[in-house]
């Protein structure tokens, strides 16, 4: 059963669109009635994510968001669930989407819902479907948005650039997400500034290593119920995500091998003890292929000809591209369900290829994703900037904007806190000695 509440009459919306009517509803999900199993995901989280805590209770005191509309495209899971609840309690009126078609949990979707949150996802919609709950949630005028993969601010700038006058800036999950705004920024499209999250060292320093390494091996493993010790591992790419996999992967006694485009990135690889070789010569010896580099077909049909019979293949970046499934979908002779979340592609030499996930990140989409531990530094990186955007929007040019050191520096003393840990301060002494040249 698919739920859908009305909120508001009939609006009338110009602008560069036809003159049409639409229906705002308060939330488009799959069934109100999944509630419950939802509720009890978001408290779970909640007792492992203490920093998200602190600032619950900080937020309900101060309301610091009160009478702002922010606009989140997150993958939604408890964590992100939970993110949604601690901005709300300060006062903001969310409306929130997912950022990709399988990660969608349909009980924690609706148990945002229940807890009044406006809210548009479906587990395993469309993409036709995605990018209508996208525009839904676009539809209540954001003054901030939250963005993971930047969908959100991409329909944005295309489809409704009537509401970016409305926006003050936003934040940005992800790599890609990070990639692309860039590349906006860059072309002087950008119409409000957004902070990279992504590049906060609280953020890629452990969310994108250890969260994604724990993460993806994780699904890999529950998903195959296949061993990793013995086995050779291909791990595509070398940034921050691919340590994390090709560290996990090395502790539970696999070989890996790493393929890279940046010649410094490849050196480090090959000194943190990796092989180190093109995807061409890769794809002979790889038994699982992992890739998380942000960018378009990293794996090719070519590659995937020369691997062995029923090589593995995952993906850990955010778009399901960085695997060539078109062309893959297109020239496999036959395609068949292997077992839940893994799909066989025979290839016209006779050779099978297992792919995880439809190649979608496979440590959200076909499993529960990062730790609550680790998200609660993510997303206290996004509830802190946020506030930021909303305290300094008027002084930020229209670009990509670093999160500052304080606030690294303040979740990570939150986070030391909260594990009981205290650490050392400089004397005047010897702040004044650092400060020196003459010593």
């Amino acid at each position: 059963m698919r739920a859908s509440v009305l909120l508001l009459s009939l609006m009338n919306f110009t602008g560069s669109y036809k003159k049409v009517k639409k229906v705002m509803s308060k939330y488009d999900i799959k069934d109100i009635n999944l509630a419950p199993s939802g509720h009890m995901k978001i408290r779970w989280v909640r007792e492992n994510m203490p920093i998200l805590r602190e600032l619950e209770e900080k937020f309900k005191n101060e309301r610091p968001f009160e009478g702002i509309k922010i606009c989140l495209s997150v993958h939604l899971e408890a964590k992100t669930a939970y993110l949604c609840k601690v901005l709300a309690a300060g006062g903001a009126d969310m409306s929130i989407t997912g950022s990709n078609v399988l990660s969608t949990q349909d009980d924690v979707v609706a148990a945002l819902a229940d807890s009044g949150l406006k809210v548009y996802a479906v587990h395993g919609e469309s993409q036709e479907e995605y990018a209508r709950h996208i525009e839904m949630c676009l539809e209540h005028k954001p003054n901030i948005i939250i963005d993971d993969g930047c969908d959100l601010v991409s329909c944005l700038h295309k489809k409704r650039p009537d509401l970016a006058s409305e926006v003050w800036g936003g934040c940005e999950e992800t790599t890609t997400g990070v990639i692309r705004l860039k590349s906006m920024a860059n072309q002087g499209v950008l119409k409000f500034p957004m902070v990279a999250v992504n590049d906060a060292d609280c953020k890629h320093l452990f969310d994108n290593r250890y969260g994604t390494g724990q993460s993806t091996w994780e699904s890999i493993m529950h998903n195959t119920n296949l061993i990793v010790a013995g086995k050779t591992v291909v791990v595509v790419g070398y940034g921050w995500c691919s340590k994390g996999i090709a560290m996990r992967a090395s502790a539970m006694g696999a070989q890996v091998i790493v393929t890279e485009i940046n010649p410094v990135k490849a050196m480090e690889a090959k000194m943190d003890g990796y092989s180190v070789m093109p995807m061409r010569e890769a794809a002979l010896l790889g038994d699982f292929f992992v890739t998380a580099t942000g960018c378009n077909k990293t794996i090719t049909l070519e590659h995937m000809l020369t691997m062995k019979d029923g090589a593995i293949l995952a993906n850990a970046g955010h778009f399901d591209t960085e695997i060539d499934m078109a062309e893959l979908k297109e020239r496999a002779t036959s395609i068949r369900e292997s077992r839940e979340n893994i799909t066989a592609f025979v290839l016209e030499n006779g050779k099978t290829v297992h792919v995880l996930a439809e190649g979608r990140l496979v440590n959200i989409a076909a499993s529960n994703g990062h730790p609550a531990e680790i998200m609660d530094l993510s997303f206290a990186v996004q509830a802190i900037s946020a506030m930021y955007i909303k305290d300094n929007y008027k002084n930020l040019p229209n670009d990509v904007v670093d999160v500052s050191d304080k606030i690294d520096d303040q979740i990570a003393r939150m986070k030391l806190a909260s594990w009981g840990i205290e650490i050392d301060t400089l004397t005047p002494e010897q702040e004044e000695y650092l400060k020196s040249w003459d010593v």
